[in-house]
């Protein structure tokens, strides 16, 4: 990876406020996985199944549980942290940040920009970028190349949109957004009036827009379509994976979270700090309440009134729909036994 690390055990022990055992001054220039790391690594234990390659591990420097026992090699450092997963975290924010750092107020003389579009001094815009009329493009924004940006979007302070993204007219994203690669923001939701004589397709005008709240993540060739009047709405905190679909009108509650492939149709409502696994779909006009988790694959038709977690499709309560998969794993059995049974009640009868 190319990416520059230049930190000593006793600087990441206080990051992660962790209690530092061995050297204090080793030069910790990379991070790896436990598994491959080498001299200069700094590398970390979450888990216990992890804990087989701490004996033969080369990193100079490792994370590890509070309360493990563990005796560091020479010129090996161990930091005991509450969670290591998490102060990993810490560490990788701070590369993330000392990484990338591009040069404020930079403006690729290839980028398209209108005249009436309003760009903040302190904006870094790509190559090849196209900004439409009216747009307002904040503070520190990032927009990196082939960005393409319709009429009166709005892009607020410190977000970051990622090459070849496309946001449709009177889109309004929020503060500290990341939208990755490919994502189209704002296109016309999936709206058509079919014709009774011939069986064609008038389309419906959307006149709506898309409105992202702060601190959302959309990932890479994710779309999020406009209403057909009003908006869809992605509130504060919202993470989406790549290959996610949400249709028009919709509305997702803050901190929800939907992994790949998850499909929301036109004009449901997700409930707050909502979980959906991969492939997840939610027909159309339902709403969730807030702490749902939905389980990967399952199908949900109707509105969901209690927190909790649900699983399969229909969708039903983890505990009703996992006593109806082991029924189902005995079904074969059983139909083996009502076959004797039956053969075994009818022979009787006709002696």
């Amino acid at each position: 990876m190319n990416y520059k690390i230049k930190l000593t055990p006793i600087e990441i022990a206080g990051i992660v406020n962790g209690k530092l055992i061995g050297p204090e001054t080793t030069s910790i220039t990379n991070i790896s996985r436990i598994e491959n790391s080498k001299p200069g690594d700094l590398t970390f234990v979450s888990r216990s199944d992890y804990e087989k390659y701490l004996s033969e591990t080369k990193a100079s420097c490792i994370l590890v549980p509070e309360g493990i026992v563990l005796v560091p090699k020479p010129q090996q450092s161990i930091i005991e942290c509450k969670d290591p997963y998490l102060s990993l975290v810490k560490i990788l924010k701070l590369v993330v940040v000392n990484n990338s750092k591009p040069k404020k107020g930079t403006i690729h003389r290839s980028a398209i920009i209108d005249a009436t579009a309003k760009v903040s001094k302190s904006a870094v815009i790509g190559a090849r970028c196209y900004i439409g009329a009216n747009c307002v493009i904040a503070d520190d924004v990032v927009i990196k190349p082939n960005v393409v940006l319709y009429d009166n979007v709005i892009i607020g302070q410190k977000t970051e949109i990622n090459s070849n993204v496309v946001c449709y007219s009177d889109t309004i994203i929020g503060n500290e957004c990341i939208i990755h690669s490919g994502a189209v923001i704002g296109s016309d939701g999936f709206g058509f009036i079919e014709n009774k004589e011939d069986g064609s397709y008038d389309k419906i005008p959307h006149l709506g827009n898309v409105i992202i709240g702060d601190k959302v993540e959309v990932g890479a060739n994710s779309t999020i379509d406009r209403a057909l009047l009003d908006s869809t709405i992605i509130e504060d905190g919202v993470k989406i994976d790549n290959l996610v679909h949400i249709a028009h009108n919709c509305k997702v509650g803050k901190n929800s979270a939907m992994a790949a492939q998850v499909g929301i149709s036109g004009s449901a409502k997700v409930g707050e700090r909502n979980r959906l696994g991969g492939q997840v779909g939610l027909a159309g006009h339902l709403e969730t309440v807030s702490n749902v988790i939905i389980a990967a694959q399952s199908g949900v038709a109707k509105s969901i009134k209690e927190e909790g977690m649900y699983f399969g499709s229909p969708a039903k309560p983890k505990i009703t729909a996992f006593k109806i998969e082991a029924c189902l794993r005995r079904l074969p059995d059983l139909i083996v036994d009502v076959e004797q049974l039956k053969k075994n009640v009818f022979g009787r009868e006709e002696k």
